[in-house]
């Protein structure tokens, strides 16, 4: 057994479908979905995310009203991997904002948000726009160094939005 802790990964595109014609139509897809938290600090794939169970939210109480809540920024990244004629890129990524004070026990985030900029992701939409320029410099640093030839795929947009 190997005895190296294995880095968190991107999910890939398998190239085979889950839906099967009119049957699940509406259904959402999510296996070309990961989920990354973002700081002012770093930036971590944490797929917990996707449901709302990652190791940032785990133990929180979370409300909706964002005054009760003096805690750490994060950005929950949603990023949607699809290939195209050069390979695996980047082709949706979207974050909101969450809040989250670990000493207190006490988190804000807006689920609509979330939901919203998760289907963002998965519509192939580049939503970045909230970021400052840390924040937005973590995010492409952690995207270049996890997969350079994904950075390279990616669209024109999302690189010029990143270099921002």
């Amino acid at each position: 057994m190997d005895e190296k802790k294995q880095k968190p990964q991107f999910q890939i595109v398998t190239g085979k479908s889950t839906t099967h014609g009119a049957y699940h139509t509406g259904v959402l897809n999510l296996s070309n979905l990961s989920a990354l938290w973002v700081n002012k600090d770093q930036a971590k794939i944490d797929l917990g995310l996707i449901h709302a169970k990652s190791a940032l939210e785990r133990g929180i109480k979370f409300t909706t009203n964002k005054d009760e809540v003096d805690g750490e920024l994060y950005w929950v990244v949603w990023v949607a991997v699809d290939r195209n004629e050069h390979g695996p890129y980047y082709a949706g990524v979207a974050a909101c904002p969450m809040i989250v004070n670990k000493e207190t026990r006490k988190g804000w985030k807006n689920l609509a948000h979330h939901v919203n900029r998760m289907d963002d992701a998965l519509k192939r939409k580049i939503r970045l726009d909230e970021l400052d320029q840390q924040e937005k410099k973590q995010l492409k640093d952690f995207l270049i160094k996890h997969d350079p030839s994904m950075w390279e795929n990616s669209t024109v947009e999302l690189k010029t939005l990143l270099a921002e």
